[in-house]
């Protein structure tokens, strides 16, 4: 070897690793690429992000939540230790906090209804000074959420191929296979996903919803509100107009533990003959993002499925 290669080599074992890091690159679900000159290791999250990325393997340094943790559906049952929480409600983070963690990137969801990022634009403006801002887009399947994710997690240097992972998609693949032979076995069974308020029943919009669509391309009929004046997502009714559509199954948004207490609290409650039969169950709404979480939801609203009369709606 000559003297110049020998140098060369010298001063190449001398470098730090991150000299010969590759470059980074990922294209967003709002359609923009993001180019780092090293794979970024110091993430902030959304909850839902973390929600997708955790049981991947990748582990953010931060996350920023749309309620209190204790609250946060999407989080719950997974390990956030040493995860610092620089927020925990909708559109509000902790500049300080999220800046003292020297983030390399901030994985959020695109909504294109709402056309911003998972936080909303406060938290966008906050966020993207201190690392740019991607991640995927909120779509027509929660599975092609949970997809997106696996390669993004892959990019990020995690192993897809390890026990847990499999089993996770193991399951999720088998209650899926549960819930479209529910279905198919009652194939006049009619349902619907409605959000509770004090001031109002909230009938969703399938188009608005991944799980929803999914539901529906496994073969659950879904009543559509017949306008969705809320972004899209929602049919906003009175509660004297409650009993408007007349399901065989409700599907009850489950984010809130209170969400049902306060529908049965309502005297036009049980005007729909579901409600009064008891056929209610639970809706996860909009915060499925893992297939562990996936399978769990689906065998409930399978066993819902199973024991409905699909007269009742009638």
């Amino acid at each position: 070897m000559s003297l110049k290669a020998l140098a060369f080599a010298a001063f190449s074992l001398a470098l730090p690793a991150t000299a010969f890091a590759a470059e980074w690159t990922y294209t967003d679900g709002w359609g923009a690429t993001v180019t780092l000159d090293h794979v970024p290791a110091r993430i902030i999250a959304s909850q839902d992000a973390a929600a997708g990325l955790i049981p991947l393997g990748i582990r953010p340094v931060g996350i920023y939540a749309d309620s209190a943790i204790a609250d946060a559906k999407a989080l719950e049952g997974l390990d956030l230790t040493g995860i610092e929480i620089i927020g925990e409600a909708w559109g509000e983070v902790s500049v300080e906090k999220a800046a003292a963690l020297k983030p390399d990137l901030i994985v959020a969801e695109w909504w294109p209804l709402d056309k911003t990022w998972s936080g909303g634009a406060d938290v966008d403006a906050a966020l993207r000074p201190l690392a740019p801002i991607t991640g995927p887009i909120q779509g027509a399947s929660i599975v092609t959420l949970i997809e997106d994710y696996e390669k993004l997690a892959a990019s990020l240097g995690a192993d897809l191929t390890v026990l847990q992972v499999a089993t996770d998609k193991a399951a999720f693949e088998a209650a899926r296979d549960k819930f479209k032979a529910a279905v198919a076995a009652k194939p006049d069974l009619s349902a619907l996903a409605v959000w509770a308020g004090t001031d109002a029943l909230y009938v969703a919009a399938t188009a608005g919803s991944s799980e929803l669509m999914d539901f529906a391309s496994w073969g659950l009929k879904l009543i559509d509100p017949v306008i969705a004046d809320d972004r899209g997502y929602w049919e906003t009714l009175s509660w004297e107009q409650a009993d408007k559509y007349q399901p065989d199954l409700i599907l009850v948004d489950n984010r809130s533990k209170t969400t049902i207490e306060t529908a049965k609290a309502q005297a036009t409650w049980t005007a729909m003959r579901a409600a009064a039969a008891g056929q209610v169950t639970d809706w996860p709404a909009f915060w499925l993002r893992n297939y562990a979480a996936y399978a769990r939801e689906l065998d409930k609203l399978t066993a819902a499925i199973d024991a409905a009369d699909v007269s009742v709606g009638d």
